[in-house]
């Protein structure tokens, strides 16, 4: 099965920005189990929004064990150079926390920026007019509270590396097309379609 080709990388983009999250060190586990759930979500959303079925509101409910499957399958199977762990905590009324291992070792980074960092952050997901972004809140590097900016320095080394445009962490995505909203609540996101 080709990954790519079945699942545009804008649904998946919402996934892997609902992820940062609570991490462990090491590698991040997953669970086949649960990321052929989310994949399968990704899947039935594609294929009625193919058909035209826009009728009525529908929903998908993720988990946050299975986000979190889903995020790891794709860190690894995607071979991400820069985010080697990354994990969602899911609360009411959008809050998110989470924590996230990033990896510049071998990289031209500034001295000032450490090779490897955790970060630990909360925010809020914020939906609007068919766009989401991520308001974020806490930051720390491993416990030292820092500015959000930090998080604009990395985005921009990463986009360096991967010869992408830069991006902030102010930025608002366009959602997936047929995505029309998504909550939060504790331990699961809805994504209405």
């Amino acid at each position: 099965m080709n990954f790519r080709t079945l699942f545009p990388r804008k649904i998946a983009f919402i996934f892997l920005l609902l992820s940062f999250s609570i991490l462990s060190s090491g590698i991040q586990e997953y669970s086949l189990p649960e990321v052929r759930k989310v994949l399968g979500a990704i899947e039935k959303m594609e294929s009625e929004q193919s058909r035209g079925d826009k009728d009525s509101l529908k929903k998908i409910v993720i988990t946050e064990k299975e986000l979190n499957s889903y995020i790891a399958y794709r860190i690894e199977t995607e071979k991400e150079e820069i985010m080697k762990e990354l994990r969602l905590k899911l609360f009411k009324r959008n809050k998110i926390e989470g924590k996230v291992l990033i990896d510049l070792r071998g990289q031209k980074i500034p001295e000032f920026i450490r090779p490897q960092m955790i970060l630990f952050f909360g925010g809020k997901l914020e939906v609007k007019k068919g766009r989401v972004r991520l308001n974020v809140k806490d930051l720390f590097l491993e416990d030292q509270r820092v500015k959000p900016t930090i998080l604009d320095l990395i985005l921009d080394i990463a986009s360096k590396i991967n010869k992408t445009e830069a991006s902030s962490m102010d930025d608002w995505y366009e959602l997936p097309y047929g995505i029309k909203d998504i909550k939060t609540n504790r331990q699961k996101a809805t994504f209405y379609y």
